[in-house]
């Protein structure tokens, strides 16, 4: 039951307040303009005992407040610790990936057209976001082909003697050798920015003009240039989707709702285009639909957010003056919430309700399938029970070094990366992956009986020999039989993959195309793809490091140093006295260890 002595040092004043389990995990995260109001509310509630609020109250054993000066601070630190903490029972809207923008560095000299993640107060013109990243890699292709600016990294141009290899092949202007017609480079870079406003028609009349007037110079080089240019971007404006009579940049809401679960859907317009969408799923949400709508805005949008000017709403949600004042802070100008009722605006809401049920029949359709296949996978291979979770390894290492073993999981048919695991080799020395096999499946499994978090089938990439030894570690565990067995191996090119089951002579064939083959091998090349990233991340590490790390003196940090300031570990080789005593922390006796160690015959 929610504690009562929560209330006695709860004040009347806004904040946030945090409840905690008897683990003292976090399992809920709310503010309140008064929190010993908000808190009383809990304390003498009485609802029914399978109400979701009376649940969540159950499980509470502790309150935490934290006093702010305002609601609106209350507002943002809410979000903060819910990004933080994660609670079962708040929204979570946002996960560890940021939408990507199309950055335009105008505030240079010589400027820059690339993505980021990421926007600053810099001066430099961002546009997005690009719900699908495709779309705009794709964007970016289409300036590049166009508009020959610089791809070099860098707010300052370093000067070349000789422009790099995307002069020779016409896509760069080469600034950095001198060569560069600064009006004609500035020119590309406000007809990239009339493109990424959408302002294409505008930008097409402009380029018809040049070419007409290439013609009559009888340049017809640089006409049928800037006829390619017409045809690039022509095919582009086929694809965009015109969404009202306006260039506004808007986000749009729309809320659906189906028994317990919830969807939320976003449109992102951006100067009158349809640039994208996002929808969420949340099966089982906390709160009424104002509450919900309201921790969406609080999730969606963070510090670090391109607002637009319009955020269009099926309802009001809670706090709504609250929203918009912060929203306007972190934009710097004016945002607007709103709640259309007729016209445009409308029918844009209704559009992302749509979106929004839709998600609905997508997710009914996936378990669908994925149930027919799960029933299919247990005939076909004759398993012992409905593969619901399943786990496969794979072995990376070169010649025994950097040698890790990756765990992926699948639950119902998709990637369950809350439990991929990485193992780092720890008894086995030299390239044995069958006893690394085995450690690794000792460990796994072992935790697996000790967690009651076995899976129902386990594939092992390999043949005979390493099924083989999978099931002698199951067997000296004792839970051969707790675990459905089936090994993938690719073999000759003119047989396919072959499935491998115990006690049977012959391999599984399935067709090429068969959805359970299919399914399968995407396990095992999820399951390496894992591997040989973390083996690779390992191997780039003592690769950068080893030789450092033998020097006395150098440490973690001033390794860090070394390499930022000197760009490679063959620089540092090579570099001389008073070089490495340009870089911060590195004396000049240390230097000379370090090139004593490099070249022990050399006088320093």
């Amino acid at each position: 039951m929610f504690p009562e002595s929560a209330l006695s040092s709860a004040p009347h004043a806004p904040g946030v307040y945090m409840m905690l389990d008897a683990r003292s995990a976090v399992v809920y995260v709310g503010k309140a303009k008064d929190l010993f109001k908000r808190l009383s509310s809990y304390a003498h509630f009485s609802g029914a005992e399978y109400n979701k609020t009376a649940v969540m109250l159950e499980k509470v054993r502790k309150v935490d407040t934290i006093i702010t000066n305002t609601e609106k601070e209350a507002l943002i630190l809410e979000a903060s610790l819910i990004k933080k903490h994660k609670p079962k029972y708040n929204i979570i809207l946002r996960d560890d990936k940021n939408y990507p923008y199309i950055k335009v560095t105008v505030q240079e000299e010589w400027p820059r057209v690339f993505m980021t993640r990421r926007k600053s107060r810099d001066k430099a013109r961002y546009f997005g976001p690009y719900a699908s990243s495709g779309a705009m890699w794709s964007t970016l292709r289409l300036l590049a082909s166009l508009f020959p600016l610089r791809k070099c990294k860098g707010s300052r141009l370093k000067k070349r003697d000789r422009p790099c290899l995307n002069r020779q092949i016409g896509k760069c202007l080469a600034p950095c050798a001198g060569n560069a017609d600064r009006q004609l480079y500035l020119d590309h870079v406000a007809k990239i920015i009339l493109l990424l406003e959408g302002r294409s028609q505008d930008l097409v009349g402009s380029l018809k003009v040049q070419m007409l007037m290439a013609s009559e110079r009888l340049d017809f080089e640089k006409a049928a240039t800037v006829r390619d240019q017409i045809s690039a971007l022509s095919r582009t404006l086929e694809k965009q989707v015109i969404s009202a009579d306006h260039n506004k940049d808007q986000d749009v809401f729309g809320f659906a709702r189906k028994d317990a679960a919830v969807t939320i859907a976003i449109l992102f317009i951006r100067n009158g285009l349809i640039n994208g969408s996002r929808t969420f799923f949340l099966g089982d949400p906390y709160g009424d639909d104002r509450t919900i709508l309201s921790q969406a805005l609080s999730q969606f949008y963070d510090a670090e957010s391109l607002l637009p000017t319009e955020i269009l709403l099926p309802f009001e949600p809670l706090d709504l003056a609250l929203h918009e004042e912060y929203l306007s802070d972190s934009a710097g100008v004016k945002v607007q919430l709103k709640i259309p009722q007729r016209g445009d605006n409308q029918q844009l809401v209704a559009m992302a309700n749509t979106n929004a049920l839709q998600l609905f029949a997508e997710k009914e359709q996936k378990i669908r399938s994925w149930q027919n296949l799960c029933r299919t996978m247990e005939k076909t291979l004759r398993l012992n029970r409905p593969p619901k979770r399943i786990e496969c390894l794979d072995i990376s290492n070169i010649s025994g070094k950097q040698a890790v073993g990756a765990l992926v999981c699948f639950s119902e048919g998709e990637p369950d990366k809350a439990n991929f695991r990485h193992y780092k080799i720890k008894t086995v020395d030299g390239p044995n992956d069958y006893a690394m096999m085995k450690e690794v499946l000792e460990r796994r499994l072992r935790r697996g009986m000790d967690e009651d978090t076995l899976p129902d089938l386990f594939v092992v990439d390999g043949g005979k020999g390493q099924l083989g030894m999978a099931l002698a570690v199951a067997g000296e565990l004792g839970i051969t039989d707790k675990i459905d067995w089936i090994g993938i191996a690719k073999e000759k090119q003119d047989e396919g993959e072959k499935l491998y089951k115990p006690e049977r002579k012959n391999p599984v064939m399935l067709p090429a195309h068969n959805p359970i083959l299919l399914y399968l091998m995407r396990i095992r090349d999820e399951s390496h793809r894992y591997g040989v990233t973390f083996h690779r991340k390992l191997r780039n590490k003592a690769t950068l490091a080893s030789d450092l790390d033998q020097i006395p003196g150098i440490g973690g940090e001033k390794k860090k140093q070394l390499l930022r300031h000197m760009g490679s570990l063959r620089r540092i080789k090579t570099a001389t006295l008073p070089e490495l005593m340009a870089v911060k922390g590195i004396g000049e006796e240390l230097a000379g260890e370090i090139i004593r160690f490099f070249h022990p015959a050399s006088p320093i």
